[in-house]
């Protein structure tokens, strides 16, 4: 196939939103009185309605996508296609717009009693409604379900799937994702990265499941808008997400931008060789502390010219795990990097590429 490599040689030749005024009624009284209960759940809901309810892009006015503009969102115009994943956070599906046909992916996550997570609720939708990059999924508009007591934010559906999903196709297919989609993700995520550092977003939860592309080859993230309490909350559970973290972060110190940084790095280095990369191979297994012990203890991985991979590849990992995170560089400072100037510039073809793996 000439989208993956089955040799160790480099693999390529070659919405303005309405959503405004969103806020919550400010918590009063002990720790003991604020606790959730049946009564402050109702209120609470009854305000969260409200915010989710001016979400909906066709509320008012100004919206530069003409397909989005009017759209009616409800649960019962709204139809599940199929289940897309599911985790601690919520869960993602493919849905159909009924009244436009219009296809999406809904994240659906529990619309929690808790007033602090229902605020992480309306900082996410709030700034959705703001974002306007080629390197961030589209936000089309979300509502809430009384019924079920849960809020479903309507997103872009990026066809040609996430990450995890290809570089396992491509592995049962026998290849491995070449050096020229490895460095279209890098350009993509780090561009996406410095958008989000723009808006003072750190997205926290870099990982091949949240690095997504469209079936015309467009490279893009997700999940950014989860990127404050609610991830901090799930990787306080270490599961699933704790492993991409950063050795600072892991250890509980301050981070910043770069901590997304480290993430990226294992993130190519595992849609490469199709495996997480730590610990390596033939080390005995780990639990999940000794796995976050090791993480921060242990040299870091990288990909070796050895294997057939670039010295600009090679360097450009090696920069993203620096572990002293005041030596690792920003996203910013990485787009001037000679792997990611070389990708920013060739042209890959990654239409011809999801085609193939999906073949």
């Amino acid at each position: 196939m000439a989208a993956l490599n089955r040799s160790n040689a480099t693999m390529f030749r070659k919405k303005n939103r309405n959503l405004t005024g969103l806020k919550i009624s400010p918590i009063v009284g002990t720790p003991e009185q604020q606790s959730p209960n049946a009564s402050t759940f109702a209120t609470n809901t009854v305000a969260l309605k409200s915010a989710v309810d001016r979400s909906n892009l066709h509320s008012n006015g100004e919206n530069s996508d003409p397909t989005t503009e009017f759209l009616d969102l409800n649960p019962s115009n709204i139809v599940e296609i199929k289940k897309l994943g599911e985790g601690a956070g919520g869960s993602v599906s493919q849905v159909r717009h009924e009244p436009t046909g219009m296809i999406m992916a809904r994240k659906t996550v529990p619309a929690d009693p808790d007033p602090n997570m229902q605020r992480q609720i309306i900082r996410e939708l709030s700034f959705l409604r703001t974002c306007k990059s080629p390197y961030i999924v589209s936000f089309y508009g979300a509502y809430l379900d009384e019924e079920d007591t849960s809020i479903s934010i309507c997103m872009e559906y990026c066809d040609g799937g996430s990450f995890d999903a290809i570089f396992r196709r491509a592995a049962e297919k026998g290849g491995r994702i070449g050096e020229g989609v490895l460095g279209k993700i890098a350009v993509a995520v780090l561009n996406g990265l410095v958008y989000l550092h723009s808006r003072h977003i750190i997205h926290r939860d870099v990982k091949p499941s949240n690095i997504v592309v469209t079936s015309d080859g467009n490279i893009k993230l997700c999940d950014f808008g989860v990127s404050g309490e609610l991830i901090d909350s799930i990787a306080a559970t270490f599961v699933g997400t704790s492993y991409y973290m950063a050795p600072e972060r892991i250890q509980g110190a301050r981070y910043a931008v770069q901590s997304d940084v480290w993430s990226l790095g294992l993130s190519i280095i595992e849609i490469a060789n199709s495996r997480f990369p730590f610990p390596p191979p033939g080390h005995p297994p780990l639990a999940i502390f000794e796995l976050l012990d090791y993480i921060v203890r242990s040299p870091v991985p990288g990909l070796r010219v050895e294997d057939g991979w670039s010295p600009e590849i090679s360097n450009f990992v090696a920069k993203c795990l620096i572990k002293d995170s005041s030596q690792r560089p920003t996203p910013r400072q990485l787009l001037n990097d000679p792997f990611v100037v070389r990708y920013t510039e060739t042209p890959v073809d990654l239409a011809r590429f999801v085609r193939e793996v999906w073949a």
